[in-house]
C-alpha cells in the first residue's frame, strides 16, 4: 500500500469515496438514541446493517431504519445470520433492495457473512468464496468477512471483491488483534483496501490496525458495550485518525540497540 500523505486522503470503495476511516455497527445499542449519538461522535459515513434483524424487526431494531440519516451515512447491509452462500446470496439481495427504501439507489454494497459455526462465529472460507463469486457477478460490491487467510484474502480480490474483511480476533471478544502476523501479510499483497473487522475492544488496537497498513476498521461491540458509547466512539474516531497519520509518517524503525537522541559532539571532557 501507498503510505504517501495527500491533502485529500480519501479512502475508495467500490469508487465511492469516504474521508472517516471507522466503519461503524448498529447492534447491541442500550437504546437507539445512544446509537444516534454514538455515530454522530464517531464521524463515521458507513455503517453496517443486519438485513435479516431489521426485516424481522428483532430486539433493538425496531425504528432503526429511521434513526440514521441515510443521506450522510452509506449503508453497509451485512448478510449476518447466514450459514450457507445460498442464503447469503439471499439475504444480500434483500440487502440491495434496504439500501433502495433508504434511498439509496446506487447502493450495491454488501458485507458478506457466511458462518456456520454458531460456537465461535468463524466465517466459512469456501462459503464466502462461492458466494463472492456469485454476487460479483450479480454486480455487487463485495466486501467478505475473513479469517486473517493470505491466500483467501488474495482469491477473494482476484474474483472481484472491493475489499478484503479480515477478523482481528472472534466477533465481540475484544481481544484485539490476536492475527496481526497474517494480516500484515494481507495488506502486504493486497491491491485493494483492507478493513480489519471484529475483536477490536479498544482504541489502542483501532489506532494499531491503521498503524500497520490496514486502510479502515469496523467497529461495533466495543462502542455499543462500552459503558459511555459515545465517549468511546469519538475515542475510536481520534484513534484511527492518529493511526493513519502515523503509517502515513512512517514509524521509526526498530533497532536491536539503543541509539542516542542527544548529539554526542562537544562532550566537556575531564
Amino acid at each position: 500500500m501507498d503510505s504517501t500523505p495527500t491533502s485529500t486522503d480519501t479512502l475508495v470503495i467500490g469508487g465511492r469515496q469516504f474521508r472517516s476511516r471507522l466503519f461503524t455497527g448498529t447492534g447491541k445499542y442500550p437504546n437507539l438514541a445512544m446509537m444516534q449519538q454514538s455515530l454522530e461522535r464517531s464521524d463515521c459515513e458507513m455503517v453496517t446493517v443486519a438485513v435479516r434483524r431489521v426485516q424481522t424487526v428483532a430486539a433493538g431494531h425496531a425504528g432503526l431504519m429511521e434513526a440514521i440519516d441515510w443521506t450522510r451515512i452509506w449503508m453497509l447491509p451485512n448478510t449476518a445470520g447466514c450459514t450457507t452462500a445460498e442464503e447469503a446470496i439471499r439475504v444480500a439481495r434483500l440487502g440491495r433492495e434496504l439500501a433502495r427504501l433508504a434511498g439509496q439507489e446506487n447502493n450495491t454494497f454488501v458485507k458478506l457473512e457466511v458462518i456456520p459455526d454458531s460456537r465461535h462465529l468463524l466465517p466459512d472460507p469456501f462459503g464466502t468464496l462461492e458466494a463472492a463469486e456469485q454476487l460479483v457477478k450479480e454486480g455487487f460490491t463485495v466486501l467478505p468477512y475473513i479469517n486473517a487467510d493470505p491466500l483467501l484474502a488474495k482469491r477473494l480480490e482476484e474474483v472481484g471483491c472491493a475489499t478484503v474483511m479480515p477478523l482481528g480476533s472472534p466477533i465481540g471478544s475484544g481481544q484485539g488483534l490476536r492475527n496481526a502476523s497474517n494480516i500484515a501479510l494481507i495488506i502486504e499483497n493486497a491491491s485493494v483496501p483492507v478493513v480489519v473487522d471484529a475483536g477490536i475492544g479498544v482504541p489502542s488496537e483501532a489506532s494499531a490496525a491503521l498503524e500497520m497498513g490496514a486502510d479502515a476498521v469496523l467497529v461495533n461491540s466495543a462502542i455499543a458495550l462500552a459503558g459511555n458509547p459515545p465517549l468511546m466512539a469519538e475515542a475510536m474516531a481520534s484513534a484511527v485518525r492518529a493511526g493513519r497519520q502515523a503509517f502515513q509518517a512512517g514509524r521509526l524503525p526498530t533497532r536491536a540497540q539503543a541509539s542516542p537522541s542527544s548529539p554526542t559532539t562537544g562532550k566537556v571532557n575531564g
